[in-house]
């Protein structure tokens, strides 16, 4: 292999880098924030530049494997060190938001409850779980109140 597909690699390496740097800062900023759906959009776009990533260190790997220098190798460990970064980071930002979403659902259906939202008719599935849920949080402020 020629010299300028290694470079071409690192700068492919370098931009997918960046790219993702910024994916992360605007996912960062959406999961601070109240969810409005839009994060499957970034999430999926993330997991793209991800993938991407992993596919061109993986091209990395097989030049420093077929007799690459130990500086080229140390420069695919700081690439892969990288890319394992922002996958952990991706991954407990996704994990934070969904607790958050889970938070707000809980948060929500209680809120139906104290409204007397009738969701005791009906027989969807959704309305069942509705039902179940303003059951359980009954049950649980009953506990706390005579706690």
């Amino acid at each position: 292999m020629e010299a300028s597909s290694w470079d071409a690699l690192r700068k492919q390496a370098r931009r997918l880098e960046a790219q993702l740097d910024d994916q992360m800062i605007a996912y960062r900023k959406l999961v601070s924030m109240k969810s409005d759906g839009s994060e499957n959009d970034i999430e999926s776009d993330i997991e793209r530049s991800l993938k991407q990533l992993q596919q061109v260190n993986s091209q990395m790997q097989t030049w420093v494997s077929s007799g690459g220098s130990e500086v080229l190798s140390h420069t695919l460990t700081r690439h892969m060190e990288i890319l394992q970064d922002l996958t952990q980071e991706f991954y407990r930002l996704r994990s934070s938001l969904r607790v958050k979403q889970q938070h707000a659902s809980l948060l929500d259906l209680r809120d139906f409850d104290r409204a007397k939202f009738d969701v005791e008719t009906g027989d969807s599935a959704d309305q069942a779980l509705l039902r179940e849920q303003a059951a359980i949080s009954r049950s649980s402020g009953q506990l706390n109140s005579a706690g």
